[in-house]
């Protein structure tokens, strides 16, 4: 079902105070004003939304990361010859200064290597956010643009023949655009997280989310 967008809506509600109403209702003003203020609470929410759903996402790719990617990671730090080797002779001497050495000295490597991988995956989705919640709010500030030049109209009614055409014309960004965006960064999310076969599975899954990331980005 196609989406009504919000400068769809003035623009029909303007065809039909200009063509339909051969006098202004003394209400009407006031009432223009009042909806200029409900679009602001309507921008807030929509926002709020937007800013909900990206926070599902980064958590989505956090429990990702500690339960699939974290231990893959481990697997494949500690199959190499050099640290298997010397944490098995750690191991068999159990001796626990060589223990504590070995973990600071390995630990901030290791956290490292996870932090840059989780910007790696989170920061597309930022960027995203950052871009839709533009394309949002320049919508919103067109439909209060909008609202104002309706109200200005219903404050001085001699305008109307004047102002028929340029409210007729008038169009605005899609909310379907917005829509599509978000069911494709979810998608883009769901098949990351999705069940993969081994560590080139997973690095393969990575770097298709990170290049559908991009695509979305590439397109707004």
């Amino acid at each position: 079902m196609k989406r009504i967008t919000i400068a769809s809506l003035y623009v029909f509600l303007t065809a039909v105070i200009l063509t339909g109403c051969a006098s202004i209702p003394p209400e009407a003003p006031e009432l223009s004003v009042e909806l200029g203020k409900r679009i602001s609470a309507i921008e807030n929410a929509h926002i709020t939304l937007l800013n909900r759903f990206f926070d599902q996402k980064r958590s989505d790719v956090d429990a990702f990361i500690k339960d699939e990617w974290v231990p893959v990671f481990a697997e494949e730090v500690f199959s190499n010859p050099t640290v298997a080797e010397a944490w098995d002779i750690i191991v068999r001497e159990n001796d626990p200064a060589e223990r504590l050495k070995f973990i600071v000295l390995l630990g901030p490597q290791l956290q490292g290597k996870i932090n840059s991988k989780r910007v790696e995956l989170i920061k597309p989705l930022d960027d995203l956010e950052r871009r839709i919640e533009k394309t949002i709010r320049a919508e919103y500030n067109q439909a209060r643009a909008m609202n104002n030049s309706i109200t200005s109209f219903l404050l001085s009614a001699s305008e109307v023949a004047e102002n028929r055409n340029r409210y007729l014309e008038m169009a605005g960004v899609s909310d379907e655009k917005i829509g599509n965006l978000i069911d494709q960064t979810d998608s883009a999310v769901a098949n990351f997280l999705s069940e993969a076969q081994g560590v080139q599975d997973k690095a393969s899954k990575a770097e298709k989310y990170l290049e559908e990331l991009r695509s979305i980005l590439n397109s707004i």
